[in-house]
């Protein structure tokens, strides 16, 4: 963590991370901690930032793809906003686009660094990539697919299957085989969602 925040600093100054108000558990607020990746006063421009968003600088380009920027939510952690394994914690933007029950079972836990959900859609920012409805497309195809993939995971807890997507985020977070089935999922989504609103 060092390392990267010295490269965070060194190639793009200050401030070094980003903070950012996220639901947690209950739906309380707290402040999510990222190395920032997006230009100074960019971030509120929109909630969703592909690969190709001009908001990105240089050096996040290269920590978003790996999800290094994500480091910093160790100290979520400690301090107990978060999990190492839950659904991923959601701008209340996000939130307010689920159903009422849904956002219930996922707010019922602490949200995690990594979760099923997570690593099936690992090539999200490059799925995005080049489209100018990029949010529109997440909140309509991609948020609900992760939400049933979220509450199942929920529903179904245990400590044993926790470990396992530990260990899963592990193997295939730097892999690129995994972020290429990940794109070939995601376009099946789209391609599925295509069909249903022209049917």
């Amino acid at each position: 963590m060092i390392t990267l925040a010295l490269v965070v600093v060194a190639t793009e100054g200050f401030p070094l991370l980003h903070r950012e108000q996220r639901l947690g558990r209950y739906g309380r607020l707290f402040q999510l901690y990222k190395f920032r990746t997006l230009r100074t006063g960019s971030a509120e421009e929109c909630s969703v930032a592909p690969e190709d968003d001009p908001r990105i600088t240089g050096a996040g380009l290269w920590l978003r793809r790996w999800r290094l920027d994500e480091f910093p939510q160790l100290f979520n952690v400690l301090c107990g906003h978060m999990s190492m394994v839950g659904p991923r914690p959601m701008p209340p933007a996000h939130a307010a686009a689920l159903p009422p029950g849904q956002l219930d079972v996922l707010l019922s836990v602490r949200p995690g660094i990594t979760d099923a959900a997570a690593i099936h859609f690992l090539a999200e920012d490059a799925v995005l990539a080049g489209r100018d409805d990029a949010e529109r497309l997440y909140l309509q195809c991609f948020l609900p697919v992760k939400t049933r993939m979220q509450i199942e995971s929920v529903q179904r807890w245990s400590l044993a299957g926790d470990l396992r997507v530990a260990m899963r985020t592990l193997a295939l977070l730097w892999s690129r085989r995994a972020r290429d089935e990940s794109a070939r999922s995601m376009q099946e989504i789209l391609e599925t969602a295509r069909a249903v609103s022209s049917a």
